[in-house]
């Protein structure tokens, strides 16, 4: 079952998880919400953080909570958004640190595929939501599959960064037990409290301050405005 959802390292690791009593639960919650109710994203988009980022490739975590709850918003990746969608807020506010502490100016979209090609685990705790109600997915499940990945995540023999804002990403630091690790706090980048500590936390250069000094590649943090092909579409455009 889990090689037909996961087609690369995930799916092995994650067998446990996909087979457990818990996950079989949330499961057929999903069928039914998808069959009665809107949900996003796309079930077909669910997993796309996994997808995107193989378990040998991750390099940084960063942690969201659940997904956009808006149409043609949530695509799998956490803080990320669907193109042409502008920027929420949240992502907004990111981009204004971006550019303040690597001097990058934000594109003109919210996709952060980019990222995620480069190791960045866009990851939520909670994968799925109900149309215009946030957090309604929440207990069902998926904080017992993605405390499963993110266990997974802290066994990896590389030294990985683990991006936590705001009180529901941190409260997830007893599962990273691994002193290799780096975990990196701040406040939340919603507009309710970014200016509490967000901004100015610098999240980006200490990330690739961190990888360098382990001796690990840095993650290119600009983000461009054309659409990221996967790697065989993009070898037929060359």
């Amino acid at each position: 079952m889990t090689r037909e959802i996961l087609h690369n390292d995930w799916a092995p690791l994650l067998a446990p998880a996909f087979a457990s009593e818990s996950y079989q639960n949330l499961r057929q919650f999903l069928i039914g919400e998808y069959r009665t109710q809107k949900i996003h994203p796309g079930m077909y988009d669910i997993f796309n953080a996994l997808h995107l980022t193989a378990y040998a490739d991750v390099k940084v975590v960063l942690l969201g909570q659940d997904p956009y709850h808006g149409d043609n918003q949530a695509h799998g990746l956490s803080f990320s958004v669907l193109r042409p969608t502008p920027p929420p807020p949240s992502l907004q506010n990111i981009y204004r640190e971006l550019k303040s502490d690597l001097d990058i100016d934000p594109p003109t979209h919210g996709d952060l595929t980019s990222w995620a090609r480069q190791g960045v685990l866009l990851l939520n705790t909670v994968l799925t939501v109900r149309d215009g109600q946030a957090n309604s997915h929440r207990g069902k499940g998926w904080e017992v599959f993605t405390d499963q990945v993110i266990r997974l995540v802290n066994d990896k023999r590389e030294p990985v960064v683990f991006i936590l804002w705001g009180r529901n990403a941190q409260a997830k630091i007893p599962l990273i037990t691994n002193p290799i690790h780096c975990i990196l706090k701040a406040p939340h980048p919603s507009p309710l409290s970014a200016s509490y500590g967000f901004f100015g936390s610098r999240p980006f250069s200490k990330t690739n301050a961190f990888l360098v000094s382990q001796g690990r590649t840095p993650i290119d943090w600009k983000i461009p405005e054309e659409p990221v092909l996967p790697a065989a579409q993009a070898e037929l455009t060359q």
